[in-house]
């Protein structure tokens, strides 16, 4: 199965066996046709309309991270992928070039304000981004940046979604837009992640991500490969 092939997301399960075959899935159409849940997605499960109408595949976020302890952030291109738990050490340790967060920092390849927020989440994940601003002080009148933080320790994968959570009427009944969960993928995916994300150099997890994207984007070149790693 490839990203050449002619297949629709219909369910839930669907999206998981996409996920689980394809190990690198973006949610947004992007400069590489067909390489997107945007894409494929089935009649109604983008939005269905009428008074009750709803987002399917975007309801489908938090359970199928939940279920498959994929990676799901902004890992391309500032916009949101899953990448699964079979993939996301070797993706991890290129993104990060072989460094835990202590020794980057320690190097002097972070800066302090991404290590607050970094040690942050560390220490209270699971966390919703709500809770984690006005615990680290961040706001109008506190720090800045949260949102831009955030989107780079994705980008370096050493912060993942771990979740979407929804506000609860007094009802019982959620409502609105999911809030976003964080955690480490240390903390979230486990032992599958921490015992084998350094298990390569970042020049065998490049080759070995390489290989399996031109697999199942055949025909796109590798210039375009090497933008997804990037």
């Amino acid at each position: 199965m490839n990203y050449s092939d002619d297949f629709k997301i219909n369910s839930m399960q669907d999206l998981m066996d996409l996920i689980d075959k394809m190990g690198f899935v973006p949610f947004f159409t992007n400069d590489i046709p067909g390489f997107s849940i945007e894409e494929h997605i089935g009649p109604g499960k983008w939005y269905t309309d009428g008074d009750n109408g709803f987002w399917p595949v975007w309801e489908w976020k938090g359970p199928v991270i939940r279920e498959m302890h994929c990676a799901y952030g902004k890992f391309f291109k500032n916009k949101a992928m899953y990448i699964s738990d079979k993939w996301f050490p070797d993706f991890a340790n290129y993104r990060r070039d072989g460094y835990d967060f202590d020794s980057r920092y320690e190097d002097g390849l972070a800066a302090l304000k991404d290590k607050e927020l970094y040690e942050l989440v560390d220490a209270n994940a699971p966390s919703m981004s709500k809770y984690l601003k006005r615990l680290g002080g961040y706001g109008s009148t506190g720090k800045k940046g949260f949102d831009t933080i955030i989107t780079r320790l994705q980008k370096q994968c050493y912060i993942v979604i771990s979740d979407f959570r929804y506000e609860v009427d007094k009802f019982g009944k959620e409502y609105g837009w999911g809030v976003a969960e964080y955690s480490t993928p240390e903390k979230f995916i486990g032992a599958k992640f921490s015992d084998n994300v350094y298990k390569h150099t970042t020049e065998e997890s490049r080759a070995r991500i390489t290989e399996h994207l031109m697999k199942i984007l055949p025909g796109i070149g590798e210039e375009k490969i090497a933008g997804i790693l990037k």
